[in-house]
This record gives structure tokens, C-alpha cells and sequence, in this order.
């Protein structure tokens, strides 16, 4: 057994996969990530996904060298028909488009989207309903934070290996 693990690491020395976050507090993922500003993004979803944002971001250095620009489209749509033709079921999804932009020169660094969905059960409280859909839009956002944070954190460890 103690051979396998052996083995087993002595392979993975090998791959080439490093770690992200390497560097600690000093490395090029933490440096870029100290270093965005993330302007207000309107609505109530908007507000949700900023806050994440800067709840994930490491403490600001006082040089703000990038700007995260996000715009998000929130949607709720419903399926899932019962026999009296009400909805049973709703789709709500969250998409943001966002680019890292170099404050500097303008440059676009990153350009795509991030996405997530959640569904949602119907019942016959309006409140539940209500309350429901809520809660997965604090989901929702949560998700959409964390999936642009570790996209700006492999392109700034891809960067500093160039």
C-alpha cells in the first residue's frame, strides 16, 4: 500500500499541475485579484453578485490596476404544467457577461460569461414561492462570483508563467 501512494505521487510530481493560489499572499493570482475594482452593478441581482465579488477578493492594495465590468441577465421562466394549466415548476437563470479590463491602457484581459441556473418547486404559498426564488438568486449569484474569481485567478497564474 505505502508503495501505491508512493508511486502515486511520484506521478503526479510529474504532471505539471501547480496550484493557483501559489505564492501565498505574494503570488500573481493575489496580486491581480488585490488589485479590481468592481464598480456598482444595478438591481437586486447585480448588488448580490458584487457583494460576492468583494467578499471573495483579497484585501484591496491601494492600486487599483484592472476594473471587473459584469452585466447580468436574470430570468425566471416556467415548465412543468399541472392538469389545471398552472406552472409546477420554474427555471431561474442567472448569466453575466463580465470583462477584466487593464485600467492603464483599456485593454480587454477577459471577456466571457459566467452562468448558473436553479429550479424552483411551485406550491400554493405565493410566499414560499416568493421566498424560494429569493434564495436562489442568493444561489445563484454566489456561484456566478465564484466562477469569475477562479477564471481572473488562472489567467493571472497563466500570465505569470509567460
Amino acid at each position: 500500500m505505502k508503495r501505491a501512494a508512493v508511486l502515486l505521487l511520484l506521478l503526479m510530481a510529474g504532471c505539471g499541475l501547480q496550484p493557483v493560489y501559489s505564492g501565498g499572499s505574494q503570488g500573481p493570482s493575489v496580486a491581480i485579484l488585490s488589485a479590481i475594482d468592481v464598480p456598482v452593478i444595478p438591481e437586486k441581482s447585480g448588488f448580490l453578485v458584487r457583494q460576492a465579488l468583494l467578499d471573495r477578493l483579497p484585501a484591496a492594495s491601494g492600486d487599483r490596476r484592472y476594473t471587473l465590468i459584469v452585466k447580468l441577465d436574470d430570468s425566471i421562466s416556467g415548465f412543468g404544467v399541472r392538469g389545471d394549466d398552472s406552472i409546477s415548476r420554474e427555471r431561474r437563470q442567472l448569466r453575466a457577461r463580465w470583462q477584466l479590463v487593464q485600467e492603464t491602457s483599456g485593454a480587454v484581459l477577459i471577456d466571457t460569461v459566467a452562468r448558473s441556473d436553479a429550479g424552483i418547486d411551485i406550491v400554493s404559498s405565493e410566499y414560499a414561492v416568493i421566498a424560494a426564488e429569493n434564495a436562489a438568486l442568493e444561489r445563484l449569484s454566489e456561484e456566478i462570483a465564484q466562477q469569475i474569481i477562479a477564471r481572473v485567478a488562472l489567467f493571472a497564474r497563466s500570465e505569470a508563467a509567460r
